[in-house]
């Protein structure tokens, strides 16, 4: 049983996806601490995932990891677990690892082209268009990753 470090999720994407608004930069953001309420008080390195909270709070810690277990109060094993990183006996865990949400642009992009496709199927279903298998197999494809993407961010 060991944790895999190369299955954390990126670490932009995973704190966007804990509902923090992160500022514009590279390798250093700004967000809002979770742990005493300060708005723009925390720091975090996008490439580490590491976090530090600059108002005192004592926040900080290491990687994506160490905030998933902070914010939780969950302990080690059960935090990588829930992110799909901890595998046993040398075999992956039977949970699948989690997909990397996407960033709310992203995710915002995605829905878009996808309503599009749907619009344009209803479209011509109302011009008593019949679909082909392949259109209705396209349709349900759309239609399940805008409900993907309304489970991440609702």
């Amino acid at each position: 049983m060991s944790f895999d470090r190369s299955r954390l999720p990126d670490p932009q994407s995973y704190y966007e996806s804990q509902g923090l608004k992160l500022s514009k930069g590279k390798k250093w953001v700004t967000t809002s601490c979770v742990f005493h309420g300060g708005s723009d008080s925390m720091r975090i390195n996008l490439m580490s995932g590491a976090f530090s909270c600059m108002a005192g709070c004592g926040a900080k810690g290491g990687d994506v990891m160490s905030y998933h277990r902070a914010i939780k109060a969950w302990d080690f094993v059960t935090a990588c677990k829930d992110l799909g990183c901890w595998i046993e006996d040398g075999k992956v865990s039977s949970k699948p690892p989690r997909p990397t949400p996407l960033s709310p642009r992203d995710a915002l992009t995605l829905i878009g082209y996808e309503s599009l496709l749907v619009a344009g199927f209803a479209s011509s279903m109302g011009h008593n268009y019949r679909l082909t298998q392949s259109d209705q197999k396209r349709l349900l494809e759309a239609c399940g990753r805008i409900q993907m993407i309304e489970g991440f961010y609702l």
